[in-house]
Order: C-alpha cells, then sequence, then structure tokens
C-alpha cells in the first residue's frame, strides 16, 4: 500500500512539473488545496491508465517499438496523456491536455521527472 501512495504521490508530482512547465496542459482550480486534490485525482486516474491500459498499447505496437528502437514510447506516453485528459473531462476534473504535441512533450516531462522522483522517494510496501 505503501508504494500505491509513494507511485501516486510521484505522478502527482510529475504531473505538476508538467503543468508548471507547459502552458498547454492547464489545471484550474479556485484555491490551492482544490488544485492539489485535483492534481492527486488526476495522478491516480494516470495511474491506473499506465497500469491497465499502456500494456496493452505496448503489446499491440510492438512492432512499432522495434522499427523505431523504442522512440515509439514517446508517441505511447502521449497517448496515454491524452487518454488521461480525456477520463478526467469525464470525470468532471479540471485538467486538459491541449493537443498532441504538448502531450508529447509533457509525456516527456513527466517520465523524467517521475523516474527522478522514484529514484529519490523509497519504494518498499
Amino acid at each position: 500500500m505503501k508504494n500505491f501512495v509513494v507511485k501516486t504521490i510521484a505522478n502527482a508530482g510529475a504531473l505538476a512539473v508538467a503543468v508548471w512547465v507547459l502552458d498547454k496542459i492547464i489545471l484550474t482550480g479556485d484555491s490551492t488545496v482544490q488544485k492539489v486534490g485535483t492534481l492527486l485525482l488526476v495522478a491516480l486516474v494516470f495511474g491506473l491508465v499506465n497500469a491497465v491500459v499502456k500494456p496493452i498499447v505496448k503489446l499491440l505496437t510492438l512492432p512499432l517499438f522495434i522499427l523505431t528502437l523504442g522512440l515509439f514510447t514517446l508517441v505511447v506516453n502521449a497517448l496515454m496523456l491524452l487518454l488521461t485528459s480525456w477520463l478526467a473531462d469525464k470525470l468532471d476534473l479540471s485538467f486538459q491536455v491541449e493537443g498532441f504535441w504538448t502531450a508529447v512533450l509533457g509525456g516527456l516531462i513527466i517520465s523524467i521527472v517521475s523516474w527522478a522522483l522514484h529514484i529519490v522517494l523509497p519504494d518498499e510496501d
């Protein structure tokens, strides 16, 4: 359970950096507490999307991963971020990603930041 909480906090931190760096990834809220709550909920949705949908997409696009020597990962990460944005809209969360190329940059930022946070944060259950 502790590992799940740590990963969710790392995802929320990575999403916060992407929101801070990119103008077209939008997180709105009336107060800081509301923004943090929304960010944590979006991190949960993002974690579920990455746990459930991403392995299926990676398996179905395995030839493209091999052909591009893994660079297709950027496209898959962007699609997962766009799917998270769409699900957040359906769940009435105030998180929005505008455009594919913003999602590519956002996915790259989130990957780098979450990798760095997973190194720093504890990883035991």
